[in-house]
């Protein structure tokens, strides 16, 4: 298990984004960051993509591969501004297992893999969307694989940071999950389901440019968090 120590400097960093997101606006807060990360490498995947889909919004049937993405790459510019290495698993929408024939999947996995671990990730934040029978569901979700501590301390960073959002409506608490993206790499990483695509109203907010931006940079904020 990698543990990261650089207290003084990403003590810094954190006290930097809380003040400046508080004062000056998310885009300007993530630009003032101080640059002490210590060429910390943060992989930011984008779930899904090309023939897999993902699941559909239940009003405008919005691919959650698409808004994956567009989150992500959002995601990527706060990292990126803060002075952090950045690595996306995919940069547009197509997938990472070649041929569309049977494994398709496992093919991609495996792919993602291959990127975190050339890549000697030093965190790992893959981005989905959720679906629920049941309609009502809202809300961003946190997943950490069981056995990974300071896997548990990001997805619980993270989570704190997306229940602060002014949109939430139910404060959750991060899951353990038994998910192939969390058990790839020994480097601290979590899944974040950003919101239900079979809720309307949490759909209306994840295809809004806006309110994308907002989420990556809550995701970012809890991120950095961890350090400190």
């Amino acid at each position: 298990m990698k543990l990261f120590i650089c207290k003084k400097s990403l003590l810094i960093i954190a006290a930097v984004i809380i003040a400046a997101g508080a004062t000056i606006g998310i885009c300007a807060g993530a630009a003032s960051v101080s640059a002490h990360t210590d060429g910390k490498t943060v992989v930011i995947d984008a779930g899904h993509g090309g023939i897999d889909a993902g699941v559909y919004g239940v009003v405008s049937s919005v691919k959650e591969s698409d808004v994956n993405l567009c989150i992500a790459k959002y995601l990527r510019g706060y990292f990126a501004d803060a002075g952090f290495n950045t690595v996306m698993t995919r940069t547009n929408q197509s997938g990472l297992y070649g041929v569309s024939s049977k494994g398709f999947k496992m093919r991609d996995m495996k792919k993602r893999k291959e990127i975190i671990e050339k890549s000697g990730a030093d965190m790992v934040i893959s981005v989905h969307q959720n679906f629920c029978p049941i309609p009502s569901r809202r809300g961003g979700q946190v997943f950490f694989d069981k056995d990974s501590d300071c896997g548990k301390q990001l997805a619980s960073n993270i989570q704190m940071s997306l229940n602060n959002m002014k949109e939430c409506v139910k404060t959750n608490s991060p899951l353990v999950g038994d998910y192939y993206m969390l058990k790839c790499t020994k480097s601290p990483s979590v899944i974040v389901e950003c919101g239900f695509l079979s809720n309307a109203y949490d759909e209306a907010l994840l295809i809004s440019e806006e309110y994308q931006k907002k989420l990556a940079y809550a995701i970012f904020k809890g991120a950095v968090a961890y350090y400190s």
